[in-house]
């Protein structure tokens, strides 16, 4: 038994069991599969054995990214990647105690997150052109990611059946299978509206059915990589911030419904945040805009 072939193992468990996406497991393959590099050129072999996933050598393997230069949130990944698979080797019985465990996670330097202003995503979702049947598949996908604040994952994993539009409300399959209700407002309930037959008359045209409410042009599921391609043609139409991503409009979500008022354990429900110091980073982000307003503002700020 190799550390390779629990590996490969831990891989299939991820994708059949747990339902991860195609990205978690190829993320999860591409940092295992470096430890395991490091732990056979470290250790001189060919292959790695369990008894080579220790302490000890993770702990060598931290302090080798450390001098390779790697960032400390690619560490942070790295390391809890290592969990995650010490925690599937204690399930199926080879250790007894997770060699990670012990491990410290880096300290991380605190990023707030990126987001667009309303302005800048009035401007953006005007950006489709919704006389073409793609133009309303595009308005209607960037809606529901600002409108209910969902990963992109979310969105393209959505199915006819989780929509409900006369209520606005939509079920939502996050991370670790966990179901969420998420809101959905009159733009992107029209937005939808308007998509629907353009869907139902491409699936017709290609002599095809299916569930998923956003296709692409040979009528299969919108992937990820396509909602970010989708996202940067509009980005450059408008003159925006090439920065953002189709996360960033989840982040606009959260930073705008706490500058409106919101409520944060209310926010935090909508995002499918399990933890609560999650959805805070967003207070930061609306307490530094206070900030700058009240220096530029206020004649005895300074």
């Amino acid at each position: 038994m190799t550390l390779e072939s629990k590996l490969a193992e831990f891989l299939q468990h991820l994708g059949l069991e747990m339902n991860s996406s195609v990205q978690t497991v190829k993320s999860y393959r591409e940092d295992l599969s470096q430890a395991l590099g490091y732990l056979r050129d470290h250790l001189k072999k060919s292959s790695a054995e369990p008894r080579d996933w220790n302490t000890r050598t993770l702990r060598s393997y931290l302090a080798w990214l450390h001098e390779q230069g790697y960032a400390k949130s690619t560490i942070a990944r790295r390391l809890a990647a290592a969990r995650t698979f010490g925690k599937f080797l204690c399930r199926d019985g080879t250790f007894s105690t997770n060699p990670a465990e012990a491990l410290r996670t880096p300290r991380q330097d605190k990023k707030l997150p990126h987001f667009l202003t309303v302005a800048d995503m009035r401007k953006l979702l005007a950006m489709p052109n919704c006389n073409l049947a793609f133009g309303r598949r595009d308005r209607a996908i960037l809606e529901c990611l600002y409108s209910a604040g969902l990963r992109v994952s979310e969105a393209v994993g959505l199915n006819l059946l989780d929509i409900d539009l006369r209520d606005g409300v939509m079920v939502i399959r996050g991370k670790g299978k966990k179901e969420r209700l998420a809101m959905l407002g009159d733009e992107a309930k029209t937005s939808i509206q308007l998509w629907l037959p353009e869907r139902q008359t491409l699936l017709n045209q290609l002599g095809k059915s299916g569930q998923p409410v956003f296709l692409n042009k040979s009528g299969g599921r919108l992937t990820t990589r396509s909602v970010g391609r989708l996202l940067e043609k509009y980005l450059a139409l408008a003159g925006m911030d090439p920065r953002t991503s189709p996360h960033t409009l989840r982040h606009s979500f959260a930073t705008h419904m706490l500058d409106a008022g919101a409520d944060i354990r209310g926010v935090q429900e909508l995002l499918g945040h399990k933890s609560l110091a999650t959805t805070q980073v967003y207070t930061h982000v609306t307490t530094q805009r206070l900030q700058d307003s009240y220096l530029k503002a206020h004649p005895r700020a300074e």
